[in-house]
């Protein structure tokens, strides 16, 4: 087993008043030829966005691109017709393929919204642009890998143009967990959302990540009670 560690303190930052940004990989005005990515993920993004702030319209081409609202409610809308509040709990995917243009605003005059934005390169280039959006009940992730994005339209869940699987899990503390990886050849990525883990004698903390190869299985401890994202994707 190979494994990376990504502090949380070591991510990229980016500050612009509305938007409070931290970058485990190289992005925008961030930098560094050893945080280009993980595999075919690209992007990872933790953004707080004021209230009633946002992304104007931009366009995206030849991308995977997942929203994971943490707190608060984002406000899409795409040149395809879709205008829908994404909200804790739901999972947004974008497949950008041939092109699309879309804006994504803080849905409160109020309150923050906390979301990750998650690119992953895709597996067919220049495909018809899609859209999903679903919601998932929380306690089905209570000591359990939930899946919340797979490969395939009849899984159930938001599906991405990749061989990639995301689940997230909620888990008590003092358990020992094992995640069985769907494709040999794939790789792992664990995301920290809340709590500490030890894996392989690496303790991760909120906001770390580790990404992990050469290894089918991957085993873990829990040190508190502990929210984790899990990516499994090709490297």
């Amino acid at each position: 087993m190979i494994r990376s560690v990504h502090r949380a303190a070591t991510r990229g930052i980016a500050e612009h008043g509305w938007l409070h940004s931290r970058h485990t990989f190289s992005f925008a005005q961030y930098h560094d030829p050893q945080r280009m990515g993980f595999g075919t993920l690209r992007v990872l993004n933790d953004d707080i966005v004021e209230p009633g702030a946002g992304f104007g319209t931009h366009s995206h081409d030849n991308m995977e691109i997942i929203s994971v609202p943490l707190a608060g409610a984002l406000r899409h809308q795409d040149s395809m017709g879709n205008t829908h509040v994404i909200r804790k709990g739901e999972v947004q995917i974008m497949s950008a393929g041939t092109g699309i243009s879309h804006s994504e605003y803080n849905a409160s005059e109020s309150e923050p919204v906390n979301f990750l934005q998650i690119w992953v390169l895709p597996k067919q280039m220049n495909i018809e642009p899609r859209y999903g959006q679903k919601e998932f009940m929380a306690d089905e992730r209570i000591n359990a890998f939930q899946a919340v994005v797979s490969p395939d339209a009849d899984d159930g869940e938001v599906w991405i143009n990749q061989d990639a699987w995301f689940s997230l899990a909620d888990f008590t503390a003092g358990r020992s967990e094992t995640y069985k990886l769907k494709a040999h050849d794939n790789g792992i990525y664990i995301f920290v959302l809340e709590g500490e883990i030890e894996i392989a004698g690496e303790r991760l903390g909120r906001r770390d990540g580790m990404g992990i190869v050469e290894a089918d299985a991957i085993e873990f401890q829990t040190l508190a009670d502990s929210q984790l994202l899990i990516i499994e994707l090709p490297l």
